[in-house]
Parts: structure tokens; C-alpha cells; sequence
């Protein structure tokens, strides 16, 4: 099966490419975000391979796998075909509804030709889809192996573009925690967090490629997932796999994805800063939260039952 599929959302993308299909990913001069190709900072199988428009035209596709409103337009020019007319199409829903909690209609809500798919139930309830059929696929996350030590007494945070984003990304919440316990962020735009918390300018680090990054996870005391209204952060079950105990906000999805012997989940920041104290002055009780965390995670969020929902809705569709 000839997928085509946007280079969008590269953590998910990498659990999905492992699907053992043959998966196209559109290419364009300078790179930008309508044709990244190939991801530099995640480790993807060679049959996922990059394609120009004009190579996509000639070559075609058996189905196409959307995830932003204006890859229609993109396809079509690019190719001529419609989505869900000329091909079968399904739309990925990777985020929480962006503006009106429970009432904002989702884009493909006048259709009624192409799935929607949620990643979480609490978007799939959250979302006004309308016509449009609609299927929830948890994430599925390649397992990175028990990497825990817990030697660093910090907590790891993970977070793109925290000014962008502030309170999106519950930044705000980050820095009031830092205050008093000691944190350490991972993620795109660390520059700019800089510039807001100078204190926190030594333990920033951009970018960091994936498998790095686990690595350095892995040696801090807990996880710490401060994001406030967004879809379930692959982060945090990537943290739970290494082993890591967690701290996140009782918001979205995060309340049925963390159990309470995995780390604690509560809309109180001074709750969590208060565990987060009590685990950095006890590792044994840490470690014990972070075993349970993966044993939860390994089960929740295995690859095989993902690719094996993604390959059942993909041979319907076709």
C-alpha cells in the first residue's frame, strides 16, 4: 500500500511509519513545513521516502493519510486528485479543539466520506465533527527499553515552543514550579525561554535529537508534563516507558492515561511541587512510581495494537 502522508507531527509520524507499508512523503525546496521529507532527529525506516509533487503526480498514491484542512488544496494541485473522491483519504486529529472547548466544529464536519481520527477519546468527545465518521487510535509509542538511573535530582520537562505557546504549554505553571524545585526543559525554542527565565538559561537544551534526549530523560529524578490544554503529549508516555515517574496537570487526557501508582496527576501545582519534593528526597519510592509507569505504558500505548488499528481502518478505507 502506497500511503501518502505529510511530515507533520514527527514523534507520531515515527510510530506510524513502522507500519511495514510503503509511505510517501512529500518534498520541497528550502524544506518548509508543506514538504519537509525525512525527519533529521528521529530514527525512520528507509521505505519511508521522499517525493517532489511532480514525482507524487506521475507515481500516485492508494491512500492518503491528512492531518491539516489545507492538504486538500495541496493534493489536489499537486496531483489533481481529490481526497476522498479520487482516493481514499482519512484525517488525523492530532490535537484538542483549539478554541471553544466543546463547540468548536471540526473542519471535516460537513463531510461524511472521510474518517476522522482522534488520538485520544477525550478529543474524539470534545470535538464537533458533525457528519464526519469518526474513530479513536491511541497512540502507540516504539519502546525505548528501561533507561531510568534517577541520578540527576531534577525533573525533566519536555516542551516546544514554551513562549509561543505560554499557557498553551502551561509555561507559566513551569517557571512557578521551578521556583521551588529544580527543573531541567528539553525542546524547540529554548532561546526564547531564556530570554524570559535567565535563571533557567543553564539548564535549557534545544533540540535535542530523540535518542539524546531519552538518554538525558532517563537520568533525572521524575517527568514533569506541564501542558495546560493540548492533546495527549507522546513526552509523557515516552517518559513513562523510560521508566520515569510523573507529575503532570489533571487536564485533557492525561487523567486516564496516568495511573495513580505511575506518578500523580492533579490540577493543583502545589500538589504536584509537593510530590516532587517528597520524590527527590526519596528515590527508592520514585523508582518504584517509574517502574509502574512503564509497566502501564508498555501495555496502554504498545506499537503493535496501534499499527494493528491503523492497518484495520486503512484497509477499510482502501
Amino acid at each position: 500500500m502506497r500511503i501518502l502522508i505529510w511530515h507533520v507531527h514527527g514523534s507520531w509520524a515515527t510510530a506510524f511509519l513502522q507500519g511495514g507499508e510503503d509511505y510517501l512523503l512529500p518534498v520541497v525546496p528550502g524544506r518548509g513545513p508543506d514538504g519537509r521529507g525525512r525527519a533529521d532527529t528521529w530514527t525512520w525506516p528507509e521505505r519511508a521516502r521522499e517525493v517532489t509533487p511532480a514525482q507524487l503526480r506521475e507515481e500516485g498514491c492508494d491512500v492518503v493519510v491528512l492531518q491539516r484542512p489545507h492538504e486538500f488544496a495541496l493534493l489536489e494541485e499537486w496531483t489533481g486528485l481529490r481526497a476522498g473522491v479520487d482516493v481514499p483519504a482519512v484525517y488525523v486529529e492530532h490535537n484538542a479543539p483549539p478554541e471553544k472547548a466543546a463547540a468548536t466544529v471540526h473542519p471535516l464536519a460537513g463531510r461524511g466520506d472521510i474518517p476522522v481520527v482522534h488520538v485520544t477519546a477525550f478529543n474524539a468527545l470534545m470535538w464537533d465533527c458533525g457528519a464526519a465518521p469518526t474513530t479513536v487510535i491511541e497512540h502507540g509509542v516504539p519502546d525505548p527499553g528501561y533507561r531510568y538511573t534517577g541520578e540527576r535530582e531534577r525533573l525533566g520537562v519536555v516542551v516546544n515552543e514554551p513562549v509561543r505557546r505560554w499557557r498553551v504549554a502551561g509555561t507559566d505553571v513551569l517557571l512557578r514550579l521551578a521556583e521551588s524545585v529544580p527543573v531541567e526543559v528539553y525542546g524547540m525554542g529554548m532561546a526564547a525561554l531564556a530570554e524570559r527565565a535567565p535563571a533557567l538559561s543553564g539548564f535549557l537544551h534545544d533540540d535535542v535529537p530523540q535518542a539524546a534526549m531519552h538518554d538525558a530523560l532517563a537520568r533525572h529524578r521524575a517527568y514533569f508534563h506541564p501542558y495546560r490544554w493540548t492533546s495527549l503529549g507522546l513526552s509523557l508516555i515516552e517518559a513513562m516507558l523510560l521508566g520515569l515517574p510523573v507529575l503532570t496537570l489533571a487536564t485533557t487526557a492525561a487523567p486516564e492515561s496516568v495511573p495513580a501508582a505511575a506518578g500523580v496527576v492533579s490540577s493543583d501545582p502545589e500538589a504536584l511541587a509537593g510530590a516532587a519534593r517528597r520524590w527527590l528526597a526519596d528515590p527508592d519510592e520514585a523508582r518504584e512510581r517509574g517502574l509502574a509507569a512503564r509497566t502501564h505504558a508498555a501495555d496502554r500505548f504498545a506499537l503493535e495494537r496501534f499499527l494493528s488499528d491503523w492497518q484495520r481502518l486503512l484497509k477499510e478505507v482502501v
